[in-house]
């Protein structure tokens, strides 16, 4: 049959390709995807209306093949009672938990080993000594695909991390020293291991690959809660590594039911949002801000409706007046009932924390036995009401500034240190996302 290869097939041609372009390039065809999906289908899985693609905003995802058209029920309103669309089963075979970790080779050896290891570090071993032996490898198909590096702060450089939200950088230490001190209580029982390999398994397990695992674990691991064993320590067991299942990409915008079907042994995703056709389909990894999306997943999110800028501790206690005798007095209060975490500027102001505390350490000596009231939510004078706007105000105003000038040192930085550009992107996303925060606040202050 004769191709078309008039005016109107031209047309249709470039309104396909332009399409095609806004909702992402099929990666199906790839080599490394052809295996992994021959891999998952080997183990049960059916093929779903997902193909992986890459897509101009979020990079490496899933788009589907078909329109999916959600529907909630008048006589069902509640979503938690709707089961929703399924897009994807994957049957218990094709999750990595710390089952799988105890039957394979490593197994006798976290059985015997006292003090016992903890699950997370059981499967941060398993996945340095598959990687290790690669081709060799049961689950090379899916170690393939899986990132080099990571985003989250523990890969941070030194630069882009001074370049955090204190809170947040303060966090990110936080998070540097666990993994560090982590894999340093880990290094005798990764000595037990040299009967298994053939190399010094002090460079096998070096810090570098225990990183690797670590974040591979922390950012791309479903929740799937496993009855405690003896041989591990009383840390949570609720790990499990899904592949495939774990390109999808998270918006806050969209509501999905996800669990282990114990009936059907799989881990199944019903999404309660439409999705068009060929258009990338997402999950919600819950009602997480940038930061704490930076912190624990390494991205965040432009627009985000649960972003919020954090007022350290720090930053709130230098605008105490150091001639207040009560104030040792007022951060004690603060202290004991939680009001010093937690204290953020949203898209439409202070928090109802931020200001409760505010309001507090603007109490002047005739007021303070009304401490109560102001935890209450009620108004002490309309003095003290204008002070804690006022003073509030000076701490968006000086956050803002704050913010302005990390941002300029940003612009700095990726000139002149082009090896950090992606990660200075990153701060610099999260520090533009705080900025529109701060100045809707102060206009809304």
């Amino acid at each position: 049959m004769k191709k078309c290869r008039g005016r109107t097939s031209r047309k249709r041609r470039r309104n396909q390709s332009r399409c095609f372009s806004q909702c992402g390039v099929n990666l199906s065809h790839k080599c490394e995807y052809v295996c992994l999906k021959k891999w998952l289908k080997e183990r049960g899985y059916e093929d779903s209306i997902l193909r992986p693609a890459q897509f101009s905003e979020t990079g490496r995802g899933l788009m589907t093949t078909k329109a999916l058209q959600v529907c909630i029920p008048v006589t069902e309103p509640r979503l938690e009672h709707y089961a929703g669309q399924l897009i994807i089963a994957l049957p218990e075979k094709c999750l990595l938990t710390t089952d799988t970790v105890l039957n394979s080779y490593l197994g006798e050896y976290i059985i015997k080993w006292r003090p016992p290891v903890s699950p997370l570090t059981a499967l941060c071993t398993y996945l340095i000594a598959e990687k290790w032996s690669h081709k060799k490898s049961l689950w090379h198909p899916y170690l393939d695909l899986l990132p080099e590096t990571y985003t989250c702060p523990v890969y941070l450089e030194q630069e882009a991390v001074d370049l955090l939200p204190e809170p947040l950088r303060k966090k990110a230490h936080e998070q540097r020293s666990l993994v560090q001190e982590l894999h340093k209580s880990s290094k005798s029982f990764f000595f037990s291991l040299q009967p298994l390999f053939p190399e010094d398994v002090q460079s096998i397990f070096n810090y570098s690959a225990f990183q690797w695992a670590w974040c591979t674990i922390n950012t791309r691991t479903v929740y799937m809660k496993h009855s405690q064993k003896e041989c591990f320590s009383r840390e949570p067991d609720n790990y499990a590594l899904a592949p495939y299942l774990d390109l999808l990409n998270h918006s806050p915008s969209v509501q999905v039911k996800a669990a282990f079907n114990e009936k059907t042994r799989c881990y199944e995703i019903q999404t309660l949002s439409r999705c068009a056709k060929y258009k990338e389909i997402f999950i919600n990894y819950g009602p997480h801000d940038d930061q704490c999306l930076l912190l624990e997943y390494g991205f965040v999110v432009t627009s985000n409706p649960h972003n919020s800028v954090h007022v350290g501790t720090d930053t709130l206690l230098k605008y105490l007046i150091p001639e207040d005798k009560q104030r040792h007095m007022k951060v004690s209060i603060l202290q004991e009932h939680g009001l010093l975490n937690n204290l953020t500027f949203g898209w439409d102001g202070p928090s109802w924390r931020l200001l409760t505390a505010l309001k507090l350490l603007c109490l002047e000596t005739h007021q303070f036995t009304s401490w109560k009231k102001v935890l209450l939510g009620d108004t002490v004078s309309e003095r003290n009401g204008k002070k804690s706007l006022d003073l509030a105000t000076k701490i968006c105003t000086s956050l803002t500034e704050e913010t302005q000038q990390a941002l300029q040192k940003v612009s700095l930085l990726k000139r002149d240190y082009v090896h950090l550009v992606n990660q200075l992107t990153l701060v610099e996303a999260l520090r533009m996302e705080d900025l529109k925060i701060l100045l809707l606040s102060a206009e809304n202050l």
